[in-house]
């Protein structure tokens, strides 16, 4: 098998191209978060570093990476205006830059007034540049059987905009956690031209013991679209239990790689020749009439 490397200028990333097709090493990171904003972003770096160095050039982290507290309205403390030059963007474009690698940062608090937040995910390439900002649009104002009560809405304001980012490897459309229940959000991102759809997420245990899997090759299978699914997993504070499971799924609904019971990071090839011919031999999304 012939193969050769290929640098491309805008992104920085680096691929490798084999005779059948493109591609690339992702990557989805496992955490669980805490309301010590350092000791978070000290985890990120160190698991990113994990990933890259084991070849993933486009890597996300989960939902509420950088603070996931008791109490809601913790939040605001941490909460930054993006584009800008606070403590989490900082840290994570400079991250970019050092391992030359794209980073989907998961959920993270957007300043946006007094009140609420937009709960955002960020991709930034590998040249430490911010190219897309998707402000999640399904907020979890939901009460659970074991007893959790959880009302986003009281603090986060919902965005508007389906986002697909054209990353040089391919277009990735980018969405949060709740936003999984949705598959109208999906095929709107795959309508868009997204190959790769990304899910950092903060399951709760409860729910994603049951439907994490399931949605998440649901989405893979319906869009014949690589899932690249980050997690928080474990215990984060006496309110807050989340499921875990970090990885990835290729357009057929496979689970190419998973993160167990602990954090780390899961490392899958994203084969984009395999999924042109899964689109070719299974012309599902040139079928749709409504």
């Amino acid at each position: 098998m012939s193969e050769a490397s290929y640098h491309d200028g805008h992104t920085g990333a680096r691929f490798l191209w084999y005779a059948e097709g493109m591609r690339m090493l992702a990557g989805a990171v496992q955490m669980t978060s805490g309301g010590d904003l350092a000791a978070n972003l000290d985890k990120a770096r160190e698991l990113v570093t994990e990933g890259a160095a084991r070849g993933a050039k486009l890597i996300v982290l989960p939902e509420n990476f950088a603070f996931l507290g008791e109490d809601e309205r913790g939040k605001f403390q941490v909460a930054e205006p993006i584009p800008g030059d606070g403590p989490i963007l900082t840290a994570m474009r400079e991250l970019a830059r050092t391992l030359a690698v794209d980073l989907v940062l998961g959920g993270m608090p957007e300043a946006q007034s007094p009140t609420h937040v937009h709960n955002s995910s960020v991709y930034v390439d590998a040249g430490g540049e911010i190219r897309g900002i998707y402000r999640k649009i399904h907020l979890f104002d939901v009460a659970i059987p074991d007893g959790a009560t959880f009302t986003e809405s009281a603090s986060v304001r919902p965005g508007e905009q389906p986002i697909v980012i054209d990353a040089g490897h391919g277009k990735v459309g980018l969405t949060i956690c709740y936003d999984l229940r949705f598959p109208e959000l999906y095929r709107a991102l795959t309508h868009q031209g997204a190959r790769i759809l990304t899910v950092p997420a903060a399951f709760t245990l409860h729910t994603g013991r049951d439907h994490w899997h399931a949605l998440l090759r649901a989405r893979a299978i319906e869009n014949l679209a690589f899932v690249i699914a980050a997690a928080q997993f474990g215990r984060h504070n006496p309110k807050r239990v989340t499921y875990g499971h970090a990885c990835i799924i290729d357009p057929w609904g496979h689970i190419l790689a998973e993160v167990g019971d602990h954090e780390g990071v899961a490392v899958a090839e994203l084969d984009f020749e395999y999924q042109e011919r899964l689109r070719r031999e299974l012309p599902a999304l040139d079928h749709r009439r409504l």
